[in-house]
């Protein structure tokens, strides 16, 4: 696209959409690192830590980590809706999810990774709740 110009993208929720299986969901909530949510508002976001996200070449990347939300009734500030289960994402440091916990709910998160064994250290969330 040029300077200046826009688009508008269409994104199909028949033919534009990845529906998990059941298995692929239980894979992803094994995988992930999971607390329980409490009620009242929670705030979520990355901490940098020590050990700092880096790639195979040594330059400092900006993390994505992948949240699932389920099993309770929650609203998320951004979208001011409630739900039974939602995703939300974290992209970089700065970062942050403000979630409104109705019901107690099960956070469950993961970091998203295109090619993954090129990255090395650990990430800290930090999960602060009433």
């Amino acid at each position: 696209m040029d300077a200046g110009t826009s688009m508008d993208l269409k994104v199909y929720s028949r033919h534009n959409c990845y529906r998990p299986t059941p298995e692929q969901m239980t894979a992803i909530q094994d995988k992930g690192v999971s607390v329980t949510l409490t009620p009242g508002i929670n705030v979520v976001k990355l901490l940098e830590s020590d050990t700092p996200y880096i790639t195979a070449t040594g330059a400092k990347a900006e993390p994505w980590v992948l949240l699932w939300i389920y099993g309770g009734r929650v609203i998320n500030s951004k979208t001011n809706v409630e739900v039974v289960a939602t995703w939300a994402s974290l992209r970089g440091y700065t970062d942050v999810l403000t979630i409104n916990v109705i019901e107690s709910a099960t956070l469950c998160a993961l970091l998203f990774d295109a090619s993954p064994g090129h990255h090395s250290g650990e990430l800290t969330l930090s999960v602060t709740a009433p």
